[in-house]
């Protein structure tokens, strides 16, 4: 099939709101593929991520290929596919020039549509994450299967792109054989806002309640003394951790999968700041600066997958096996306890409490209600649109943020505020840089903005999250949204988390008094 028609489909789907309209766009596309291959990579083309992930060619070098654009479609899925394929592997001496050479070859041959979707692609726009819930219902429709055996296989793969392909040939058998691979991460499991403890503790029933520790999302995999360790978004990182590769290598199992957190604390017990836990994340990370796990969750044990057991039985099988390293919490308190677990998480430096349902089987995909967070201020977790240059002490520095809620049918973020507060020197000069290395339009900028001009808006890529603290948001025709931010100011960047998990633009709303 015709490259074109990828992209005529993810135009159709970017023109409309209605979330119908966008999977039957996507799952008409579909079913009119029988190449396996072209099942795949136009799945992950329309999802904005190639199956080959990143590779390797820069903002820089993208925006400096020119070449006029085709009269016609010429280009097919898999010539497309194929050159990513040989783009990303690519490597060693000269292989910036060969990299640029390729894409120049293949950008002639493209129509200025197919340019655009292209460059889009390669530089992270179309990479929002949005249209994965879109495109998991599109799978099931093109298919005949049931959308919960696609989000299943999707959670247990991690690879859309593969869960469709299999959907196609196998349909729900192929599906419902997807499991567990130790050694193979799956998408975690999410939770939703809770107005507030009494109100968790009342729907959910039957409840742990722990700590929500200020660390970042781990997922161990062991299995003999073979240990990997991911970040939320699957990125292994047991490189950069080799005191947690041996905390679980001392375990009491032969194989095992445990969800948790990891935090660097000071000498008091007190969490350090966020981004020294993310500092140990890197290539080239600081070893001294210790991480200590804290699990809350077990999905595999001596071979036997636990995904499909209650909560209740799950934790029972990670108090036998790392025990000494649970979360802080309690199963089944009374409101009482729970408020003093609460209290406890607060005074200890930590974000507030995970209530859980002990009847909750492990789902990733989507925020269920069956786990709920507590937190004592309100925090969204926003993706950053454009930054304003600062004046006075900020002169030289991206300042005031642009704020945008994602769109939960997969359109561009929805603004709801800006601001300016808890911006640290670090930070203003970290996001200074950052910023101007993805910037898309540098709007209305004096000839001397770039040193400290006192006005001007630098657009950006959609794809950094931040933390956002406020006091609550109200009714504002200024944002198309009609709802904007009060008191916002930042409480952290977010490099763990995908523009995929940023809060919803119905997130925002639901906030608004009464």
């Amino acid at each position: 099939m015709r490259f074109a028609e990828v992209v005529s489909t993810s135009a159709a789907v970017a023109q409309t709101r209605s979330r119908l309209a966008k999977v039957a766009a996507l799952s008409e596309l579909l079913r009119q593929l029988e190449d396996p291959r072209e099942v795949e990579a136009a799945t992950a083309f329309l999802v904005g991520l190639p199956r080959q992930g990143k590779v390797g060619a820069g903002w820089r070098t993208l925006v400096s290929i020119e070449v006029p654009a085709a009269a016609e479609p010429d280009l097919s899925i898999l010539d497309v596919d194929d050159l990513l394929t040989q783009v990303a592997g690519t490597s060693g001496k000269g292989s910036t020039q060969r990299r640029s050479e390729l894409l120049t070859a293949a950008l002639a041959r493209a129509t200025a549509p197919e340019q655009d979707f292209l460059l889009r692609l390669l530089t992270g726009e179309l990479r929002q994450g949005a249209l994965e819930g879109v495109m998991t219902d599109a799978v099931a429709a093109a298919f005949d299967v049931p959308v919960d055996a696609v989000r299943r296989a999707f959670m247990l793969s991690g690879r859309l792109h593969t869960t469709a392909e299999q959907a196609r040939s196998g349909g729900a058998a192929a599906l419902a054989a997807f499991g567990l691979e130790v050694g193979r991460p799956i998408r975690p499991m999410l939770a939703s806002p809770a107005e507030s403890l009494e109100s968790a503790l009342a729907e959910l029933g039957e409840v742990t309640v722990e700590y929500k520790l200020d660390g970042a999302r781990i997922q161990v995999h062991r299995n003999g003394s073979e240990v990997h360790v991911y970040t939320r978004t699957l990125r292994e990182i047991t490189a950069s951790v080799p005191e947690l590769v041996e905390q679980v290598r001392g375990l009491p199992c032969e194989s095992v999968v445990l969800d948790g957190e990891t935090l660097a604390l000071n000498d008091d017990g007190r969490p350090r700041p966020f981004q020294e836990t993310m500092s140990r994340f890197g290539a080239t990370s600081a070893r001294e600066l210790l991480l200590r796990p804290y699990y809350f969750d077990c999905l595999h044990l001596d071979g036997d997958d636990l995904l499909d057991l209650p909560l209740r039985d799950r934790l029972a099988a990670l108090e036998r096996v790392a025990g000494p390293f649970r979360i802080p919490g309690a199963m089944e308190p009374d409101a009482d306890r729970a408020a003093e677990i609460a209290a406890a998480a607060h005074a200890a430096g930590h974000e507030g409490v995970m209530v859980k349902a002990l009847d909750s089987v492990y789902a990733a995909g989507r925020r269920g209600k069956s786990w709920q967070k507590v937190k004592p201020v309100h925090t969204l977790d926003l993706v950053v649109l454009a930054a304003e240059w600062g004046h006075g002490r900020r002169r030289g520095y991206l300042s005031n943020l642009h704020l945008g809620a994602r769109d939960p049918d997969g359109g561009p973020p929805v603004m709801v505020g800006k601001t300016f507060k808890g911006l640290t020197d670090e930070l203003l000069a970290w996001q200074t840089k950052a910023f101007q290395e993805i910037a898309v339009d540098s709007g209305e900028l004096a000839e001397d903005s770039l040193a400290g001009s006192s006005f001007g808006t630098v657009q950006v890529r959609p794809e950094i999250v931040v933390e956002i603290e406020l006091d609550g948001v109200q009714v504002s025709p200024r944002y198309p949204g009609g709802v904007a931010l009060r008191f916002a100011r930042v409480l952290r960047y977010r490099p763990d988390k995908e523009v995929s998990e940023a809060d919803t633009i119905d997130q925002v709303r639901a906030l608004l008094p009464g």
